[in-house]
């Protein structure tokens, strides 16, 4: 990291909960301060137990739980570490959520439904979050529905810093979804491709979508799929047939939070023309979900610098700019990327 690391780390606290740990011991050896030991069990009735291994009393407490599977539990947990840290008179109690998955339902498109992106955000800040660092929400208006500070990170950089130094020329930049064709535009701009396209998509059900690609195509064989997250892989499939249709014959899929769900792995491998998948460690991938042409990099070195700021009172702004290196012990995850990225 560029930032000098402040000379008094001792009022921090960071706790993980158990939906992603490595992800936290990564952001500890960037921070270069410790993990602080969790318990979790259940009880016969199977309801939940946690106790912080520490005093946080007047000190600067960071929980990091991103809501991956089993998001309920996960959810839960990370509610009872911030009522602990309240009722254990934490100085400021952030709550760092790399994968915000709730925040696909930001809006009412039925009738009696819940904006629950909006619900959990209350839900932070009435369990105790004086704070909240994410990353990549599904939408713009999700980051609005939060009532204490909210420091949404992004990812783009790192993921267009793969791409660097690349023959470009014949690439389309697509989002599979009108909504993220912003997003994409400025990824697109990032790695100097001229054409970009999107997808207007009608979804029917979680696995079950149609698109219909939007954007000039011509003097275009190969694609860069752009999404905020991969779970079914619905949504990246209808995508890479449309543009078959159009003479793409080549494809790389890019996310920040590599979900994949259900048979997600099986039905993308099963399509030759994809030649890798791109993602972050937001959320763990286990070996079983791992295709031999999928690449994980870790975002640990960004929250580090998000929390590194929060603490000594710094500006986050810079590292919002699209081309801001954020510089790290190693770009590429140790879950299984190549570490030479």
């Amino acid at each position: 990291m560029n930032s000098q690391l402040p000379e008094d780390m001792s009022e921090i606290r960071i706790f993980s909960g158990s939906a992603h740990r490595q992800l936290a011991r990564e952001i500890c050896q960037n921070l270069g301060v410790p993990l602080q030991p969790v318990k979790f069990s259940k009880f016969s009735n199977d309801n939940l137990y946690v106790h912080l291994g520490c005093s946080v009393r007047e000190k600067q407490v960071f929980l990091i739980q991103p809501f991956s599977p089993p998001v309920s539990d996960h959810i839960l947990e990370l509610f009872m570490m911030l009522d602990i840290a309240r009722s254990a008179s934490a100085k400021s109690i952030h709550a760092v959520i790399p994968y915000y998955s709730y925040g696909r339902s930001d809006k009412k498109d039925a009738p009696r439904i819940s904006i629950t992106a909006r619900l959990i955000a209350d839900l932070l800040a009435t369990a105790g979050a004086t704070h909240v660092i994410t990353m990549n929400l599904h939408s713009p208006q999700v980051h609005g529905f939060f009532s204490v500070p909210t420091d949404e990170l992004t990812a783009r950089s790192i993921l267009a810093s793969h791409f660097r130094g690349r023959d470009l020329s014949d690439t389309v930049v697509v989002a599979p979804d009108i909504g993220y064709a912003k997003r994409a535009a400025e990824f697109a701009r990032m790695l100097g491709v001229g054409a970009v396209a999107a997808g207007n998509k009608q979804r029917f059900a979680d696995q079950s979508v149609e698109i219909e690609i939007i954007g000039d195509l011509r003097g275009c064989c190969r694609a860069i799929i752009m999404d905020d997250e991969i779970a079914t892989g619905s949504s990246m499939i209808e995508t890479i047939a449309s543009l078959k249709e159009s003479g793409i014959r080549e494809f790389s899929l890019v996310c920040t939070h590599g979900v994949f769900t259900a048979d997600a792995p099986k039905r993308l491998a099963a399509i030759p023309e994809i030649k890798e998948i791109v993602t972050t460690n937001t959320v763990p991938i286990p070996p079983a979900k791992r295709l031999p042409n999928m690449t994980v990099l870790s975002v640990a070195g960004l929250f580090a610098e998000a929390i590194r700021r929060n603490f000594s009172g710094q500006s986050l702004g810079d590292l919002f700019v699209s081309w801001k290196e954020i510089e790290t012990d190693g770009a590429a995850s140790d879950e299984g990327a190549d570490p030479g990225l």
